[in-house]
């Protein structure tokens, strides 16, 4: 069980009207289910900016996927992990950051940035696509 935090400014807009407060629990099940995460057994609950995820995730990465795809809205500032299982290792971009960069400070090499591509796809669509503030997930060594 964890808390992580996330920038509540950034991410992807889900048509709320205010980025102080996360939107509701049923616009992020709905991305949640349009990336074809397989959500069953995990209730999503939003209160303010905190959004938590309970119950039982189908495995895993499904877990630390679900986690990252909320987290990356606009309005959610944390996300509250009552799952169960392993804490996911995140990385917030920063100004200038890469892939490459990423996975030379997380994972010891640069060459491994498609790893960490591939730990966040379908939140990632291109490997040169990323901005300050969004969060992503580093695979397990």
């Amino acid at each position: 069980m964890g808390l992580f935090s996330f920038l509540r400014g950034k991410g992807k807009n889900l048509g709320a009207a205010e980025a102080s407060e996360a939107p509701p629990a049923e616009a992020l099940k709905k991305e949640v289910e349009d990336l074809g995460l397989d959500a069953k057994g995990v209730e999503i609950a939003v209160e303010g900016d905190k959004v938590t995820l309970s119950g039982k995730a189908a495995d895993q990465e499904t877990k630390e996927k679900m986690i990252v795809a909320v987290g990356n809205v606009q309005g959610v500032a944390t996300v509250e992990d009552q799952t169960g299982g392993d804490d996911p290792i995140l990385h917030t971009v920063e100004e200038g950051d890469t892939l490459w960069a990423v996975a030379e400070k997380a994972l010891g090499s640069g060459s491994r940035y498609m790893e960490i591509f591939e730990a966040n796809r379908p939140m990632l669509s291109d490997p040169d696509k990323i901005y300050p503030g969004q969060v992503l997930r580093i695979p397990a060594a």
